[in-house]
């Protein structure tokens, strides 16, 4: 019998079977009457996922390629940027702030720590005139979720553009990018939106679009101005992922059709019962315990257990594959991804059979402990 798998990672996610289906289509040409129609409400269902009347430009990349855009737009050499960051995604900003020629602030604070307005504000004051602040609303390499809505606000007191990674965040935790005033939010096809890899979107404000205009750095497919002329036209200016966009079309319709807010709620238990479930074992949480955790589970290893075991552990034996620690947290946590097309059965699964691992290995585990206390947890909070 083939092996079943289970893919519980914070990215790429598990990807519904109306959308797999619509991948399965004939293809079509991108300038043909069909495709306008999709690529129409693709964009439309877009703005309303990141709740924003501004234009969100949809590039043919992964969501670092979204990344780059708005470093290469908002960019000349010398400018002054500053990134905060705390995990692997924060520390990607500020690689790409260098490599465009930024004279880069980095307040870099402790993998795992959850960034704070005076942390920003502090370094702000220290910076002197910064042009950009670049934030990472989902930090996934630590699970992290910040509030991007106070640390915006701190931002602009200081004049900067605000960009924010929500490559994980989008679809999964609130977000609203017009009330709280960001200028750019990147994010990616691959997570909460329920789609395969390879699609990259940026929602640029008309100031930021206005500053780009003006910006010195190389750019050409990645060039907002000239996504933005196409799209006007439901004309990319290059050759679409087609088959992707139909996808997300598929894709976006029904996480609008379950609504944002039902969305939102739904991770936030699901996150609660993850949690629940884990400390059921006596594990303990890296990731925050807190209700804005509703993207991914990171998990202390037990003492003299490396999580590269656990991770290959689940795999090898259960076709379950859930994620490492990254840089300097391989082997020390292991991560267990629930956005996206995710109920509470999958989370049980995983908890159960990280039970059985962690048991095999020699710990004091009561066998189904943790997926009772997760059924309690979803039960305990399911809409009447």
């Amino acid at each position: 019998m083939a092996e079943k798998r289970y893919l519980l990672t914070p990215g790429p996610t598990p990807v519904p079977p109306e959308v797999l289906a619509e991948l399965a289509k004939p293809i079509i040409h991108h300038r043909e009457r069909d495709f306008r129609e999709i690529y129409q409400r693709c964009l439309s269902r877009l703005q309303d996922v990141y709740r924003t009347r501004n234009d969100v430009l949809l590039f043919t990349t992964s969501g670092t390629g979204a990344f780059e855009s708005a470093v290469a737009n908002l960019t000349s050499p010398g400018d002054r940027q500053l990134v905060l960051s705390a995990g692997n995604f924060g520390e990607r900003w500020a690689g790409m702030a260098k490599a465009f020629g930024a004279d880069l602030v980095h307040a870099r604070l402790e993998w795992g720590e959850t960034p704070e307005p005076e942390d920003l504000r502090s370094a702000l004051a220290d910076a002197g005139d910064v042009k950009v602040v670049y934030l990472t609303h989902s930090e996934t390499s630590t699970g992290v979720v910040c509030d991007v809505q106070a640390l915006t606000a701190v931002a602009k007191e200081a004049g900067a553009f605000v960009v924010v990674d929500a490559v994980s965040s989008l679809g999964a935790v609130p977000l609203e990018s017009d009330l709280w005033g960001v200028d750019v939010v990147v994010s990616g096809s691959q997570k909460a939106l329920m789609c395969p890899p390879g699609l990259g979107f940026a929602s640029v404000s008309g100031a930021a679009l206005e500053a780009a205009a003006g910006a010195g750095a190389t750019r050409y497919v990645m060039d907002w101005e000239r996504t933005r002329k196409g799209q006007a036209k439901l004309d990319s200016p290059f050759t679409p992922a087609v088959s992707l966009v139909r996808a997300l079309d598929v894709a976006l319709g029904l996480l609008l059709n379950e609504g944002l807010e039902a969305a939102f709620d739904r991770h936030a238990r699901l996150g609660r019962a993850c949690r629940e479930g884990a400390k059921a074992m006596g594990l303990e949480l890296f990731s925050p315990d807190e209700e804005r955790s509703a993207v991914v589970t990171a998990i202390r290893a037990p003492d003299g257990v490396d999580s590269t075991e656990i991770v290959k552990e689940l795999r090898d034996r259960f076709g379950i594959t859930i994620a490492n620690g990254q840089g300097s947290l391989k082997g020390k946590i292991f991560r267990i991804g629930h956005i996206g097309w995710f109920d509470i059965f999958d989370i049980t699964t995983a908890l159960a059979a990280v039970e059985l691992v962690l048991a095999d290995a020699g710990a004091e585990i009561e066998r189904g402990i943790a997926v009772t206390r997760a059924l309690e947890a979803w039960a305990e909070h399911t809409p009447v």
